[in-house]
């Protein structure tokens, strides 16, 4: 069943969003004041409007109303951002994902009422900081300010030993959530508390920040 989206602002971010939704045949209404933006995604989104979306008569022309999911990715102008949220929020949005510009911005748009507040280039910063320090941290996703899943693989300190050898919980405060076996395809959600850990298992963890990083510098990271 094809669901609806509207994406405003055609950045690199916005633009991303685009082309993803689009090529997963989502209807994505693209809107954005420019008009090269707009004839660059005309044959990719289902639509594809030049619009000012700081004035509620046009969004009320467009009948974005009608769309659960509305992403507003407008680039620099931070101003539009906020009058576009409120707009939209005031329009009864089910679903408002809107992009950040820095910290202010974002307690801002949480007041006004954005059901997801999105940080891109910080975030891609973390994961990026996260793969340099570590070879066995694979992937990182910022779950809040405080909380994070990652992606580790398991080194010589865990090799042999299960989970209730290692007792994560009790020592670091994490939980291991799934394990990729090297030599298996799948995953094994919720895993056994028997289970033995190998070396290069692949294994998803969940916890605050700070006791994600005791955890990787104490039994992650080799010497």
């Amino acid at each position: 069943m094809k669901r609806e989206f509207a994406v405003i602002g055609l950045g690199r971010f916005g633009g991303s969003i685009c082309r993803e939704l689009s090529e997963e045949g989502m209807d994505v209404l693209a809107i954005d004041a420019d008009e090269d933006k707009i004839d660059e995604f005309k044959d990719i989104a289902a639509h594809a409007v030049i619009a000012d979306t700081t004035d509620d008569k046009v969004l009320k022309e467009l009948g974005i109303r009608n769309i659960e999911h509305v992403i507003v990715a407008i680039g620099d102008n931070i101003q539009a951002s906020i009058l576009t949220t409120i707009m939209l929020k005031e329009l009864g949005i089910k679903t408002l994902t809107v992009k950040a510009q820095n910290d202010y911005h974002e307690k801002v748009l949480k007041k006004i009422g954005a059901d997801y507040v999105v940080h891109p280039e910080r975030d891609m910063g973390r994961r990026i900081a996260h793969s340099i320090i570590s070879t066995n941290i694979l992937d990182h996703l910022e779950l809040s300010d405080d909380h994070s899943i990652v992606e580790v693989k398991a080194g010589k300190r865990m090799d042999g030993k299960t989970l209730v050898d290692l007792d994560i919980r009790a020592q670091y405060g994490c939980n291991i959530v799934a394990i990729k076996e090297a030599d298996e395809k799948g995953i094994n959600v919720s895993p056994m508390a028997t289970q033995t850990i190998e070396a290069d298992d692949i294994l998803i963890v969940i916890g605050a920040d700070k006791d994600i990083s005791r955890f990787e510098k104490q039994l992650v990271v080799e010497d």
